[in-house]
């Protein structure tokens, strides 16, 4: 494959994904929003800490205030919202300047701030804030570490890829 032929399919791939992580960011928005009760279950069971170990000491950090909740909640949303709309544009723009390196890199930087912005939100929110600070990895039932580390990983790699030149 020549050199030229290997740069628009890597480009192609690029483009891909990023439309791959807009639609998955954006389905994550829809079911929050369809199912806002349910899901808000969650971030109220983890910021007011109801069903970490009995008796440790960090139940000072617990949040009761349930505006506040949804705030917090919304922010998230709001958050997974951006990420899709800002990927699902960085692919749409990747496509259109696949033939254009220059315009290409521009758009891949779109991209990458999608992606920055889904790190900090799963890695920030629910690892850090919700996992340590709100010691959510103390709870069996509202744990979603696992599911905030599959998404860091997916999103650091596609980083990784997308940043790369072609």
């Amino acid at each position: 494959m020549m050199r030229h032929d290997m740069a628009l399919v890597l480009r192609m791939c690029k483009a891909v994904l990023m439309a791959s992580i807009g639609c998955w960011s954006t389905l994550v928005a829809f079911d929050n929003i369809t199912d806002y009760g349910s899901n808000l279950q969650f971030v109220q069971h983890v910021l007011e800490m109801d069903t970490t170990f009995p008796g440790n000491s960090g139940m000072w950090r617990a949040i009761d205030w349930v505006p506040l909740h949804h705030f917090i909640y919304a922010l998230i949303i709001t958050a997974e919202m951006a990420v899709g709309v800002l990927a699902g544009l960085s692919a749409a723009r990747m496509l259109l300047a696949r033939h254009r390196p220059d315009q290409f890199r521009q758009a891949k930087a779109l991209g990458a701030g999608a992606l920055t912005l889904g790190i900090v939100l799963w890695l920030v929110g629910f690892e850090v804030i919700g996992g340590e600070w709100f010691l959510m990895w103390q709870s069996r039932a509202w744990n979603a570490q696992e599911a905030a580390f599959r998404f860091v990983v997916v999103l650091s790699l596609t980083l990784i890829f997308v940043c790369q030149d072609e």
